[in-house]
């Protein structure tokens, strides 16, 4: 657990957070322009982070009884390097909290994270609408990948592909 300089604290999610941290996944959706797209659920988050066998992990910061930001991160795995390393899901801090650190406090939470385990990079997406992330991403020495494109399958896709394997 990390005290902050407003009384908040950081530390790793537990039982009991869920309503907070769909609350800050829901208002990440809603400034990222599809507040329809959640379909995620408190009980969905118990069972993903505190489940028997969480694949899924979080960092929260939690002032007065609130969850204030949230980092949700799953580990990856390098080729190259033969190691793991950290994939940052979600970056969420509520609007009425920015300004006071807690980004910077929990991306440097998770880059702890990757050195203490031996892991060997800390990665994530950003919108490239998203200026604000973008400049404040770039302010803590992230690179930005662009010679590389994501590529998702979902849906009838995801069907019709798993389709061809069967």
């Amino acid at each position: 657990m990390t005290d902050l300089r407003d009384g908040a604290v950081l530390r790793p999610a537990r039982a009991g957070d869920e309503t907070g941290i769909l609350a800050c996944i829901q208002a990440l959706a809603d400034y990222e322009k599809e507040p329809d797209a959640v379909e995620n659920t408190a009980e969905m988050i118990a069972a993903t982070l505190f489940g028997d066998d969480p694949r899924a992990f979080a960092f929260v910061v939690e002032g007065e009884g609130e969850i204030r930001a949230i980092a949700i991160w799953f580990l990856t795995y390098s080729t190259w390097t033969g190691r793991h390393g950290i994939w940052l899901e979600d970056l969420y801090v509520h609007e009425q909290y920015r300004a006071n650190g807690y980004g910077v406090a929990l991306l440097a939470a998770l880059a702890a994270e990757c050195l203490d385990r031996g892991y060997s990079r800390l990665e994530w997406t950003v919108l490239d609408w998203n200026e604000p992330a973008i400049g404040f991403y770039r302010a803590l020495g992230a690179e930005a990948m662009d010679e590389w494109t994501t590529r998702r399958v979902t849906g009838d896709a995801l069907e019709a592909l798993a389709a061809r394997g069967r």
